[in-house]
C-alpha cells in the first residue's frame, strides 16, 4: 500500500502534524510518502496565471504524489471554519490539472484544536470537497478536540479519544487491504 499524508498547515508546529505523525506509526505495512506543504508553496490560483504560465511545478509535482498513492492520509487545519490558505491554493491549483484528482483513492481525514469541536468546521468543508468535488472516496474521519489536553509527547492520553482515533486507523488500513 502506498499512502500519501500531509497536515493541511503550513505551520511548524502544527498539532495537526503531530495527530498526523501518530496515525501514521499505527499503520503496517505502508509505504508512506509523508510531505509538508510548505514544498509546494505557489502563485496564488487565478485563471490569468494558469492561461499566461501553465502550471507550477510544484502543482504537478503534488499532483503526481497523489496519482502513484492508494491512499491518503490528511490531517486538517481549521482557519476561520476552512482549510488553510495554504492548503486551498494547493488543492486550487491541482484540482484545474484534474478536478476528479482524487477518484479511485481512500481518503483517512482527522482534524484537531485546542477547541471543544477538534476542527469540526474544516472536516464538513473537507467532507464535501474532497469526495464530491474532487472524488476521493473518504473511509473514516475523526476529529480530535481539546489537542492540548488530549495529547502529550506524542501519545493521546484520552482513552476514548484513542480508541475512536485507532478505530478509524484500523477501519482505513481495512479498506486499503480490499
Amino acid at each position: 500500500m502506498k499512502i500519501l499524508a500531509f497536515a493541511g498547515s503550513n505551520s511548524k508546529k502544527s498539532i495537526n502534524k503531530e495527530l498526523l505523525n501518530y496515525a501514521l506509526k499505527q499503520l503496517n505495512n505502508a509505504e508512506i510518502d509523508l510531505v509538508d506543504i510548505n514544498d509546494y508553496e505557489m502563485p496564488i490560483y487565478s485563471i490569468d496565471r494558469q492561461i499566461e504560465n501553465g502550471f507550477p511545478k510544484e502543482a504537478e509535482d503534488f499532483y503526481k504524489k497523489v496519482e502513484n498513492a492508494d491512499g491518503i492520509v490528511v490531517s486538517l487545519a481549521e482557519h476561520n471554519g476552512n482549510f488553510s490558505v495554504a492548503l486551498k491554493n494547493i488543492l486550487d491549483w491541482v484540482s484545474r490539472i484534474d478536478m476528479s484528482f482524487l477518484k479511485e483513492k481512500k481518503i483517512l481525514l482527522l482534524s484537531t484544536s485546542p477547541g471543544s469541536y477538534g476542527g469540526g468546521n474544516v472536516m464538513e468543508v473537507a467532507t464535501k470537497y474532497f469526495s464530491m468535488f474532487a472524488g476521493g472516496e473518504i473511509i473514516a474521519s475523526s476529529t480530535f478536540p481539546f489537542f492540548n489536553d488530549n495529547f502529550q509527547n506524542g501519545e493521546i492520553t484520552n482513552e476514548e479519544l484513542k480508541a475512536t482515533i485507532l478505530e478509524k486507523i484500523e477501519i482505513f488500513q481495512d479498506a486499503l487491504s480490499k
